[in-house]
């Protein structure tokens, strides 16, 4: 083996990693939508949980980028400490389908439809589709799909190349003995931990080992530590990911590096006795890279049959590890660790989005019941709560954005921008919550009083915004477009409310039955009333414009008024359930 074959190897070793690293991002990219689901299936149990993490893992090729995941859901709330258990486990599981793939290339047949299995055959193949994918489609789908086949097809030409360069190796006598010295367990395992925390890849490594293994000097014996030692070595990407996390991402971090500790002790030990008593012929003989996708897939169930059997013992044990600090943390936040999954990501803005909504509309209610029974503490509580509000903007705000800077998918681009939209509507209700704060404060200051017939026009209107305030936290909430069509004709029908309350107050004013004081404050009522009803018009817009697939409220709404038969009917009946009655006007 010459320098020519280790330039060729190191070529070979930096397409298979490039390969691999760019199929997995189009993989998640491509698929996220399904990630989100699997995401929904975490909370069914502990099988549901192995699976989700096995078949995650298998898609995106890679246990390491799984567990990352993992520990940005526990670190974010999306995850208990107990959930993240079976997912780590599934993972470990998940991971040996690459090996599977990339054992075909060790496929040996003169049968024609053998030899069509071998990557070698059909890799040229992946490789034309996915050019034209990627560099002729517009839809970001597609060129996805075109990543990720054209990333499949350089991890194997990498492969192939790696293969190709260091068969030479096989007559050289201090490659030989390297192999035999890996022999010894100990050392097998450490070699293993120390490329895969190298490379922050398991799947890679028992890439690299099945590469070697065509020289025909890895045998069995020296493969299955080497293998044992890979596991813990994947365990430094997440435990990396995890500084800076909360407790419990911590733990999911220490939960993924105690599994593959424990697993490879005690099947180690299990090892040296069968290897020790029975020598078994198997262990000097040649390692194939089926032989070597058996190794790993079995060492990997082993492990997770043994610990789902300690699940219970495993929490316990991370938890005296890692112990609770004395003030214990509570606060719920957007982790960019789970940028890696956009889909998911984007999921949790909208679980933080929507506490937001909730906190944004009780500011307003509670700015509404203000008007009529204000205490010291009501007043306190809204403006905690408005504040609160200010903190979600700044912070889901500053998030999409820099989610929104990454190679994400249409439909999770169209995905942040309404959120971007939304968020800054619904800080804006619970500014108009606070205003009617300050406008309650404003009559117990100056001790100003409302007629009675004031009063009752200001319930009719207070009652419309509540049930409009309503109607777009749930189109919000559910998505649901049958409950965003009724907000434009409610918002129509309190647009008209607040021309007639005005006229109605400033007749009362000409009559002498209010003050000049009271008409300023009835003023800013209705118009931050109104607003607010603007709001949850801009709301709905939102809602049906991504049912729709675009982004042009305006448009949408025109779209409504000029559905005339629904509209029409709609407000007809809005008009008159809060019609002011004679005696009022």
């Amino acid at each position: 083996m010459n320098i020519f074959n280790v330039l060729t190897m190191i070529g070979g070793l930096c397409l298979f990693l490039f390969g691999m690293n760019i199929m997995g991002q189009a993989l998640e990219r491509r698929t996220g939508n399904r990630l989100r689901l699997l995401l929904g299936k975490f909370t069914t149990g502990k099988i549901a949980g192995l699976l989700t993490g096995l078949g995650v893992t298998a898609v995106i090729q890679s246990s390491s980028a799984t567990t990352v995941m993992v520990v940005g859901f526990v670190n974010s709330g999306l995850m208990t400490l107990k959930q993240a258990i079976n997912v780590i486990m599934g993972a470990n599981i998940g991971t040996t389908v690459t090996a599977w793939i990339l054992s075909l290339a060790g496929i040996d047949s003169g049968n024609v439809f053998v030899k069509l299995l071998k990557p070698a055959s059909f890799t040229p193949v992946l490789a034309l589709v996915g050019i034209i994918f990627y560099m002729f489609c517009k839809s970001s789908k597609k060129k996805d799909t075109g990543m990720i086949l054209l990333g499949f097809a350089t991890l194997m030409f990498g492969m192939e190349t790696m293969s190709g360069a260091v068969s030479g190796l096989s007559d050289i006598p201090a490659f030989q003995n390297l192999f035999i010295l890996f022999k010894n367990p100990i050392l097998g395992v450490l070699a293993g931990a120390v490329l895969t925390a190298i490379i922050q890849s398991s799947s890679a490594s028992v890439g690299i080992l099945q590469a070697l293994a065509v020289t025909g000097q890895v045998s069995y014996g020296a493969a299955i530590p080497i293998i044992m030692g890979q596991n813990i070595g994947t365990c430094v990407t997440a435990m990396i990911s995890s500084v800076g996390a909360n407790k419990n991402a911590k733990r999911a971090a220490m939960v993924h590096l105690s599994f593959n500790v424990i697993g490879t002790v005690v099947w180690l030990a299990v090892f040296c006795i069968v290897k020790a008593i029975f020598s078994p012929v198997l262990l000097n003989e040649s390692v194939s890279r089926f032989g070597i996708a058996i190794v790993h897939s079995a060492f990997n169930i082993l492990c997770t049959i043994l610990m789902l059997l300690l699940t219970g013992f495993l929490e316990k044990l991370v938890n005296k590890l890692i112990p609770d600090s004395k003030n214990q943390e509570t606060k719920t936040k957007l982790d960019e660790r789970i940028f890696a999954t956009p889909s998911i990501a984007l999921e949790h803005c909208h679980k933080v989005a929507a506490d937001m909504a909730q906190t944004a509309v009780q500011v307003l209610e509670e700015g509404l019941s203000s008007l009529h029974t204000y205490t010291p503490v009501l007043a306190e509580s809204i403006r905690k709560k408005e504040d609160i509000t200010d903190r979600y903007e700044d912070m889901l705000g500053t998030y999409l954005v820099h989610l929104s800077a990454k190679q994400i998918s249409e439909q999770d681009s169209t995905d942040a921008a309404k959120l971007l939209k939304l968020i800054g509507d619904f800080e804006r209700i619970a500014d108009h919550g606070v205003n009617l704060l300050d406008s309650a404060e404003e009559m117990k200051n100056k001790s100003v009083t409302l007629s009675e017939t004031a009063k009752a026009e200001l319930a009719v209107i207070s009652s419309a915004v509540h049930e409009i305030l309503g109607l777009a936290l749930v189109a919000f909430l559910n998505d649901d477009i049958q409950a965003a069509k009724k907000v434009e004709p409610l918002e129509q029908v309190i647009d008209d409310l607040k021309e007639k309350l005005r006229t109605s107050h400033i007749l009362r004013m000409q009559q002498g039955h209010c003050s000049i004081d009271a008409g300023f404050i009835w003023s800013d009522l209705l118009t931050n009333l109104e607003r607010t009803s603007d709001h949850c018009s801009n709301i709905a817009g939102c809602v049906i414009d991504i049912a729709h697939y675009n982004i042009n409220i305006h448009e949408s709404l025109r779209e409504i008024k000029n559905d005339s038969d629904d509209f029409k009917r709609q407000f007809q009946f809005y008009t008159e359930k809060y019609n002011l009655s004679k005696e009022l006007i």
